[in-house]
């Protein structure tokens, strides 16, 4: 009895790491890529959803280069602060959010007078179905599965 219990418990616990380490590596798929490459694959995946012209792949990608370096920055003073044991105050947070709003809003309005009204409305149909699949994995929903008593 007792050997089961311990071979139950290896085969657990090595399930659980195995899980672990597939996580890590699905989620850091982008940061693979170094920034221009980053830039690069955002621009060529948005010219073909949203069809853009010469111009406005011009001035994506400067957007998307931008976005890309504050993102990198950002990620760097997180964690530096983390290093560091350091915890940002609740007004911290507060204005972080802020500024990421704000950030939000006048790239929405970059992108308002970037593209045309067939693209933008593309545009925004697509942030909310991105937005809503980051929700679903980050929420833990199950997606296409029926949420209810299994039966049987």
């Amino acid at each position: 009895m007792k050997k089961l219990f311990v071979i139950a418990l290896l085969l657990v616990g090595t399930t659980i790491i195995a899980q672990e380490r597939n996580r890590n590596q699905q989620g850091n798929k982008m940061e693979q890529f170094t920034p221009e490459q980053q830039s690069q694959l955002m621009l060529k995946k948005m010219t073909l959803d949203l069809d853009l012209n010469d111009s406005q792949q011009k001035e994506m990608s400067a957007i998307i280069s931008e976005k890309i370096a504050k993102k990198e920055a950002m990620k760097a003073e997180m964690k530096a602060m983390k290093e560091k044991g350091v915890k940002p105050t609740n007004d911290e947070r507060f204005a972080m959010h802020m500024k990421m709003l704000d950030e939000q809003i006048a790239a929405k309005k970059r992108m308002e007078k970037i593209l045309n009204a067939k693209q933008f409305d593309k545009w925004t149909s697509l942030k909310e179905e991105h937005q809503e699949n980051r929700n679903g994995k980050f929420h833990g929903k199950r997606q296409g599965k029926p949420q209810g008593k299994r039966q049987g």
